[in-house]
């Protein structure tokens, strides 16, 4: 059973959790029940028990990777002028 409840943060991290939350397919109230799930569940009796390398693996989409192809200046070129064009 859902039941509401209030919690004030600033605002500046509420506008990105909301934008985290939507990234990710769920509603800024979802986010927050899992977080406090996932604290909850690892049996840790204070915060200074909970290690943060855990929390940040949670929230963490992977190490960064990027991908890229040789290309000759003509095709960056037209490349360009054709995204230009739409």
């Amino acid at each position: 059973m859902d039941a509401k409840v209030t919690l004030s943060f600033d605002k500046e991290i509420i506008e990105k959790a909301k934008e985290y939350a939507a990234a990710n397919n769920m509603s800024l109230s979802r986010l927050v029940e899992y977080l406090l799930n996932k604290t909850l569940m690892a049996g840790h009796g204070s915060l200074e028990e909970y290690p943060i390398s855990d929390w940040v693996s949670q929230v963490a989409e992977g190490r960064a990777e990027y991908h890229t192809r040789k290309r000759s200046r003509k095709d960056l070129k037209d490349e360009f002028f054709s995204s230009r064009k739409k």
